[in-house]
């Protein structure tokens, strides 16, 4: 009776296990040519094929260039009205996990031109933006429903490099959490420095400068985005101008120089790489390299230090942003030029990319964020 008791237990928690699955979606921001389209796309990606499926889009948008989603999974945030010559906004919208579908919320002033990076603070509670255009950043509180406050903080920068077209004052490029979210890190292209900042998501106004954190990095290399290993220890930042990547061990709020590789493939008189990204085992390092188009992969030693595997083609034009799912299976591209979404399968012993059949066509794509949700 023992026997039939336990296999009956078995059976129910095996059927409450297969019951459950996980969905995958896949949100694309892209740029709409400044006028109102449908904006964000949302996909599902299957995780055995890397097939993506689509489900739904937003309408009347405009530029809604980078997104990010809480930690929670309820909740979108979109840097839109970007690339123009006004005040651009933070949008917020609710996840229907369910069906991938998006419900706005609402939006607030970015507090400045042109916000091309938005983070999500690991509590959900607050919201970083950073203003290229401008040279700013600025600070959000959010509400339980996801909605955003007016900006509670606002920081303007200053500074400026060597080279007096790009450079000519500071160019926020990303808001970067430490880790452990206690610390904020921004890359500046125009001044080629890395502010860093103490975050205490306690109070009101979360942010207090540390100076003695800055990072000068080397004249004209324009610091963009930046992205710590999983082990915590280290942390690497594409430098678009240069066409480098800068290596640093990180403690503390403390970034330290270690080594910087070149992440093109060919030497030229002008370079633009863009986004930077590591594997979820933190064995492999990805970097996207406008004007060549190329993905730059490299293996990452146990001290941190990069070695080159080798490049792969987009195939496709302009490779904005990119991401790897969180399987760490396929890694996505978007070509916003030529308007085409790629899926490379990853190789997981050797870090090598195979794209795979299908591609998929959408309007100047410019930000690839992946959730993944358990579904009954």
């Amino acid at each position: 009776m023992k026997k039939i008791i336990c296999l009956f237990v078995f059976i129910l928690s095996l059927n409450s296990v297969n019951a459950q699955r996980k969905e995958t979606y896949l949100f694309i921001g892209t740029y709409t040519d400044g006028k109102p389209h449908k904006g964000i796309y949302v996909y599902s990606l299957d995780l055995n094929t890397g097939e993506l499926r689509f489900k739904s889009n937003t309408e009347a948008l405009v530029n809604p260039s980078f997104l990010n989603i809480s930690p929670n999974g309820k909740y979108l945030y979109a840097c839109t009205e970007t690339k123009l010559s006004q005040h651009g906004n933070i949008s917020s919208f609710a996840i229907d996990s369910i069906n991938g579908k998006l419900k706005f919320i609402n939006k607030q002033s970015s507090n400045g031109e042109n916000p091309v990076y938005v983070s999500v603070h690991k509590n959900n509670n607050f919201v970083v933006s950073g203003n290229y255009s401008e040279g700013n950043m600025s600070v959000f509180s959010t509400n339980i429903d996801g909605s955003i406050n007016s900006f509670t903080q606002s920081i303007q920068f200053s500074g400026k490099s060597i080279n007096e077209q790009r450079q000519e004052k500071s160019h926020i490029h990303s808001t970067i959490f430490s880790p452990k979210n206690d610390y904020l890190f921004l890359p500046d292209l125009g001044s080629d420095k890395i502010w860093a900042f103490k975050f205490d998501a306690q109070i009101n106004k979360p942010l207090t400068p540390i100076d003695s954190l800055n990072v000068t990095s080397v004249a004209g290399s324009g610091p963009r985005h930046l992205t710590f290993h999983p082990n915590q220890k280290y942390a690497y930042c594409i430098e678009e101008m240069s066409g480098m990547i800068a290596v640093y061990t990180y403690h503390n709020g403390k970034l330290t120089g270690i080594q910087r590789i070149m992440s093109n493939q060919k030497l030229a008189e002008t370079y633009s790489s863009a986004d930077i990204h590591i594997s979820p085992d933190g064995l492999f390092l990805y970097a996207s390299n406008r004007v060549e188009n190329t993905i730059s992969i490299f293996s990452i030693a146990t001290n941190g230090h990069l070695k080159l595997v080798g490049f792969v083609s987009t195939f496709g034009n302009t490779p904005r942003n990119f991401n790897i799912d969180p399987s760490g299976n396929f890694l996505i591209v978007a070509n916003q030029s030529s308007s085409n979404i790629v899926v490379f399968r990853r190789d997981l012993k050797t870090g090598l990319l195979k794209k795979i059949s299908q591609e998929i066509s959408v309007p100047n794509p410019s930000c690839l964020q992946f959730k993944q949700y358990t579904q009954k």
